[in-house]
């Protein structure tokens, strides 16, 4: 019906159109002949199938026919073999009594080797005592394999009992295997001593060592029975012999001395016999054994263990600086020197590179460590304490002098040089021991400076008693200078002991260490200047100095005289001092004016006073330009500037001048200028007030580098009168 609905649809198609219908005889013709060639298809198709199908059926049929014929002889035989099972019981019979006759005929005849077991024991025993020990070995597998045979029949038969006599008859095999064993041992524990002078006895015992292994490794693979005492592990029993004889003969000798000297002639011992045998090794005991043994290997890897281990447990005692640094040194560099493990001949089979390091990096760390606190302990605290005490009894003498003429003490000298000697020791061994003895010394030497206070609180009761007595002690100043050319002399011999020359930075802690002692010493050396320079700044300002008197002068003088006694030290400490005690004689200077002892009463009087305070200030200031001060880096220009306000002619102008002199000297204060004011003696209270209020409104702040020159000046507070009565409390 598809097929047809699909003609219709498609002729429908075709010849819809009428000029199309001419073509339908056409359309016919073709359609009736491809009909005509599938029907014959078709036919020829099927007529094969039926063939195939005839065939097929024709060979069931004569398979089903052999398939009855076979049915036919099976059940045949199956009667045949019901009929024949009283006969098969009889053969089951006759195969056991020949399996009894096979077993009895094999016992009969390893009889005479059973009965002769005793006497094979005792001659084994014989052949031991005489150290034939390839023939012994020989029978002794003979009695083994017989005793394993017999116990390996019984295992099979699940015979217990028998096992347990065969193993008493045969008890005797464990004794001489104890017997040939220890004179393996004892062979292999002489190994290195025999293999120079006897070699045929070691390899005979690695001969009977292999043999051994071989029958492990084949009963191992069978499996099936396993006889007692097996597996033997002789040839790991090997190596472990001759790992405790190393171990054993040279690392667990008796305590040792654990100072320097002795350790150091122990491992110069240790190291001559370990070199010495892995040579013989190497040599010899290699050829006595197989390749795959790798002898040289296991007693390279045994001694480098075992020196591990010792050398732990030596580091366990309490040793000495000697001790520790003989050990870092024979461990990380002696070692793998050609001196030792690196020697000419080990090499190039001998290779430790491939093994654990002898020290761990966090042993090496902790013996480091442990150096470096005997080193403080022992060098460094007990020769800077030492060096102290020096120091303190010199102070009875003057102290000497370099080429130059300047103050100094061996203090620095000592110091240093021990520094940098265990600094350049430590190098031999490792940079971190370096940078760990550097940090050290570096932490010592301001401990060092911080003891010092000691040096300090001498001097400063040095400085008490020259107070009381100033010829007392007679070489206070003097020392006082030798303290800042030694601690000088230590900052610029910080920055040599750093490894590394490429950094050479001294630390901020160390430092400022150093900056406080210098300190210290200058502010000593400025107390005795200003012990000088009181009595004479006490008697400014007065009548008598302002009349011409030779004050300054004599202050001129005492300056120089300390000028004199500053140029004992180096040029940077030298200007570091006239610079502060410039600073002294100018603060001092106008303490003095400023105290309000002197007002003028005068415009003749005011310029006198004017004229007093130039001739004073270039006076000094030439003074220090003399000795080498710029007068950038003086502080008497502030007189200068003061000595402009006094000089001043109009009052009305003092605010104006006032603020640009606070402005120039932003650490002056009201009290200040109030003084300075009472000076000149003409300023009313209504310009006091405009100065004042205008300082008030104008606040300054300190630069940064300014040095203060009147923030430490003090001025005394004007007693004002008071004017109310006095009466009784209510």
């Amino acid at each position: 019906k598809l097929a047809r609905g699909a003609a219709l649809k498609w002729a429908s198609g075709v010849f819809y159109r009428p000029e199309k219908l001419e073509g339908l005889g056409h359309y016919r013709r073709r359609e009736t002949q491809r009909n005509s060639s599938i029907q014959s298809r078709l036919k020829s198709t099927v007529q094969s199938y039926l063939e195939g199908v005839s065939a097929g059926l024709e060979q069931l049929r004569s398979a089903a026919q052999e398939v009855q014929s076979v049915c036919q002889d099976l059940g045949a035989a199956r009667w045949a073999l019901l009929d024949s099972a009283d006969h098969f019981q009889g053969l089951q019979q006759m195969r056991e009594l020949m399996e009894e006759h096979v077993q009895l005929a094999s016992v009969v005849q390893v009889l005479p080797q059973i009965f002769s077991v005793h006497e094979v024991f005792s001659h084994i025993l014989q052949l031991l005592h005489g150290q034939h020990l390839l023939e012994a070995h020989v029978e002794l597998m003979m009695v083994e394999q017989l005793r394993d045979d017999i116990l390996s029949q019984l295992h099979l038969r699940g015979l217990s009992s028998a096992q347990a006599t065969v193993l008493s008859y045969f008890s005797g095999l464990q004794d001489l295997n104890e017997s040939l064993a220890k004179q393996l041992w004892d062979i292999v524990g002489s190994g290195l001593r025999l293999v120079r002078e006897d070699p045929v006895l070691f390899v005979t015992a690695v001969r009977i060592i292999e043999r051994e292994e071989k029958i492990d490794d084949t009963l191992l693979l069978e499996a099936t029975f396993l006889p007692p005492g097996r597996p033997k592990g002789w040839r790991q029993k090997f190596y472990q012999v001759l790992q405790d004889t190393i171990t054993g003969a040279r690392f667990h000798a008796p305590h040792m001395d654990a100072e320097g000297p002795g350790l150091g002639k122990h491992l110069a011992a240790l190291q001559k016999d370990i070199v010495s045998e892995l040579c013989v090794v190497k040599d010899l005991m290699v050829q006595c054994v197989p390749a795959h043994y790798n002898i040289l290997s296991v007693c390279t890897a045994t001694y480098h263990q075992a020196l591990t281990s010792h050398l732990q447990e030596i580091l366990r005692e309490d040793l000495d600086k000697q001790g520790l640094f003989l050990l870092l040194e024979w461990a990380l560099h002696v070692y793998h020197s050609p001196e030792m493990m690196g020697h000419p001949d080990l090499l190039p089979e001998v290779d430790v590179s491939a093994l654990d390091p002898l020290m761990s990096s966090e042993l090496v760390d902790q013996t480091e460590k442990r150096y470096v606190m005997k080193v403080k302990v022992s060098d460094v605290f007990e020769w800077m304490q030492r060096t102290l005490e020096v120091e303190f009894k010199e102070w009875e003498e003057e102290p000497e002098t370099d080429h130059q003429g300047f103050f100094q003490s061996a203090l620095p000298a000592i110091v240093m040089q021990m520094l940098n000697e265990n600094i350049q020791v430590a190098s031999l061994i490792t940079d971190s021991l370096q940078q760990k003895i550097y940090n050290m010394a570096l932490e010592e030497l301001e401990a060092f400076l911080g003891r010092s206070v000691d040096l300090r609180e001498a001097l400063v009761q040095c400085g008490k008693e020259h107070q009381q007595d100033r010829a007392v002690p007679k070489y206070y100043i003097s020392h006082l200078l030798a303290v800042l050319n030694n601690n000088l002399a230590l900052s610029n011999s910080v920055s040599s002991l750093h490894p590394d020359s490429a950094c050479r930075e001294v630390p901020a802690s160390l430092q400022a260490a150093l900056d406080r002692m210098q300190k210290k010493a200058t502010q000593l050396l400025l107390e005795e200047l200003l012990l000088d320079l009181q009595p004479l700044c006490l008697q400014l300002p007065s009548r008598k100095w302002l009349s011409g008197s030779q004050l300054v002068g004599s202050m001129c003088e005492v300056i120089d005289k300390y000028a004199k006694d500053f140029s004992r030290v180096r040029k940077p400490l030298f200007t570091l001092l006239l610079a502060e005690s410039e600073l002294l004689v100018a603060n001092q200077y106008l303490r003095a004016l400023l105290q309000r002892k002197m007002v003028c009463k005068s415009r003749e009087e005011r310029g006198q006073l004017c004229h007093r305070l130039l001739q004073d200030a270039t006076q000094l200031r030439e003074l220090f330009c003399g000795l080498g001060l710029e007068r950038s880096q003086q502080s008497l220009e502030a007189v200068f500037a003061l000595r402009e306000l006094i000089c001043l002619k109009d009052p009305a102008l003092l605010s104006l001048e006032v603020l640009g002199f606070a402005t120039k000297y932003p650490d002056v204060s009201d009290e200040h200028i109030s003084a300075l004011l009472d000076i000149r003696g003409d300023v009313s209270k209504e310009v006091r007030h405009v100065v004042l209020e205008m300082m008030a409104q104008h606040p300054q702040d300190l630069p940064e580098g300014y040095r203060p020159i009147f923030s430490t000046i003090l001025v005394p507070v004007l007693e004002l009168p008071f004017c109310l009565r006095k009466g009784k409390c209510a």
